[in-house]
């Protein structure tokens, strides 16, 4: 372990809000990258995991952090993309984390990639939900991108997801309003006298 590797590999993780999800090129939508994405991943898969019950949730959150890290080596590729190219994900997360104080992390990746653990099927219950919440929030934008990929996300759904939690979440999505945290959370509820 030296500094000088932990220092390359904060920068190479820095990278990784310039990696655009596949989305973007699809559909022309401005979207996530993989740095914003991996945020909301984190918290996910924590507030899953606390439904849930019964899981390691330090596990959790080490497994969410470093889900993309490969990203940063091999890009986001799309599901299109992914039909025609292999990425050696397992190398791109050896060789990004050789020699820096988080080289544990590795095992955590192919822990996450397995799907064995209910930590590892929490997380990328996670990983799928984001796109959702995205599209929502796209939604709410006024995109079709949503109708469009709607059989898409219903097959996710009813397939993909693991946990009941994260069908009971994606079901929630749904009908959900994106904008309600704020329209709640705003000056003229929660203080009377704002503008007199």
């Amino acid at each position: 372990m030296s500094l000088s590797r932990d220092l390359e590999f904060l920068y190479e993780l820095g990278s990784l809000r310039n990696i655009q999800r596949g989305c973007r090129q699809h559909f022309g939508v401005d979207c996530s990258n993989d740095l914003e994405h991996t945020m909301r991943v984190v918290f996910l898969a924590l507030a899953i995991g606390r439904r849930e019950g019964n899981v390691d949730e330090n596990k959790i959150i080490r497994m969410a952090l470093v889900h993309d890290l490969a990203e940063t080596r091999v890009s986001d590729l799309s599901y299109v993309q992914k039909v025609y190219v292999t990425a050696d994900e397992p190398r791109a997360v050896h060789d990004a984390l050789t020699e820096t104080i988080f080289a544990d992390f590795e095992s955590v990746i192919e822990e996450f990639e397995k799907r064995e653990s209910r930590e590892a099927k929490i997380v990328k219950d996670a990983d799928n939900l984001d796109i959702d919440l995205e599209w929502k929030e796209l939604e709410e934008r006024g995109h079709g991108v949503v109708n469009k990929m709607a059989p898409h996300r219903r097959k996710v759904r009813d397939e993909k997801l693991y946990t009941q939690t994260a069908r009971d979440f994606w079901d929630a999505i749904q009908t959900s309003d994106p904008a309600s945290w704020h329209l709640t959370a705003n000056k003229w509820l929660k203080m009377p006298d704002a503008g007199r």
